[in-house]
């Protein structure tokens, strides 16, 4: 940042960790602009992915504004912003500074004198009220805040699922922030966290059939025609394969160790979903209400018959697509991805959903008519 201002503001500084000081301060509307900016989730040139914040909500912002701009607004909701390094901490003098939870004092925040310029905080809670509030015409209306020093991106990812896991975020969201945090906030979110690095992997590797084809919170606007398989199925397709004792994908995780051999797990997927779209080219890369291969229960039926699939080809055999694609040859000519009724089922192709019914009746049925196709080759 050049040429910096100091905007200087009483703040209390609440003794919850030395590493991470939480200051508790007030900002007027007006300020909230110049100090802080969101950090939009996106990806770079290079796939990286930035930021971490959805896109706003257009309708939201505008009813916290209009109430904004009533008569005698009473606004206790605060914003939760990640301060730079550089800001300055100065208790008050004498005894009665500090009552042992907090220490009064004064901050310090840099601001530049470049109103186009980058802003020194990032806002972690509270993008749709920061809007509003620099829409607002009471300018000068003081607004909560509390301020921790985050000087790394990851910290700030950390602290913004947790300040939002009361009210939850999109899944999508969540599970392309997973990767890119090494204290992940909940159990639950921690399973998701190697899932949603190899559905990254899927959607980056230049081997991958799923290259571009996989839609995360970062997509943009433009490649989202392409964008057909939506994250969270495949996530969970893999998650369901990484976790359970009988998926293919388990023996690959050492529990004891805690490591992961992520190499392995990459040839075993790029040769199963390869030999996915080898068997059915017809309905790979089609939308989903075109293709139910593309769809959700597609993806997580199709993830069930890899860890049957699979245990029959070894991952390093130079030629395990090939050899998957036999495999799936099997049950190739009982399914109706595009067009048609399933058997048994009893299911016109496009009236199968993904729901943990249709999800698990299919499954079923590819995993014993694979089953049954392959004892009857014997």
């Amino acid at each position: 940042m050049t040429n910096p201002d100091w905007l200087i503001r009483r703040a209390l500084k609440v003794l919850q960790s030395d590493e991470t000081p939480l200051y508790l301060f007030t900002l007027a509307a007006e300020e909230v602009d110049l100090v802080a900016d969101v950090a939009r989730i996106g990806r770079d040139e290079a796939g990286k992915l930035i930021g971490y914040q959805r896109p706003e909500k257009q309708k939201h912002v505008k009813q916290i504004q209009d109430y904004l701009d009533s008569e005698d607004p009473l606004f206790p909701n605060g914003l939760i912003l990640a301060l730079p390094p550089e800001v300055k901490f100065k208790s008050s003098r004498g005894p009665t500074t500090t009552d042992g939870l907090a220490v009064a004092g004064t901050l310090e925040i840099p601001i530049a004198t470049d109103r186009e310029g980058p802003r020194p905080a990032w806002i972690v809670d509270g993008q749709q009220r920061s809007l509003a509030l620099a829409r607002t015409r009471n300018r000068r209306l003081p607004v909560p805040v509390a301020g921790f020093v985050a000087p790394t991106l990851e910290l700030q990812r950390e602290q913004f699922l947790r300040v939002n896991t009361v009210q939850p975020l999109p899944t999508g969201l969540v599970t392309e922030l997973l990767p890119e945090i090494s204290s992940v906030p909940s159990a639950r979110m921690a399973t998701r966290q190697l899932p949603s690095a190899l559905v990254d992997m899927l959607n980056q590797d230049k081997d991958s059939p799923f290259r571009g084809m996989i839609r995360r919170a970062s997509t943009r606007a433009e490649e989202k025609k392409r964008a057909v398989v939506t994250d969270t199925s495949l996530v969970e397709a893999i998650r369901e394969s990484v976790e359970s004792p009988s998926g293919v994908l388990f023996p690959y995780r050492n529990i004891a160790s805690g490591t992961t051999d992520t190499e392995g797990i990459r040839r075993v997927l790029l040769a199963y979903w390869g030999a996915v779209r080898e068997t059915f080219p017809e309905a790979w890369g089609k939308s989903a209400n075109k293709s139910r291969l593309m769809h959700g229960v597609g993806i997580r039926a199709m993830g069930r018959v890899m860890d049957r699939v699979m245990t029959h080809v070894r991952d390093d055999d130079p030629r395990a697509q090939e050899r998957a694609a036999q495999e799936l040859g099997l049950i190739a000519e009982k399914c109706r991805w595009t067009s048609g009724t399933w058997e048994d089922l009893g299911v016109a192709w496009n009236d199968l959903q993904n729901t943990p019914r249709h999800i698990s009746a299919l499954s079923n049925y590819l995993v014993r008519t694979y089953l049954a196709e392959r004892t009857g080759r014997k």
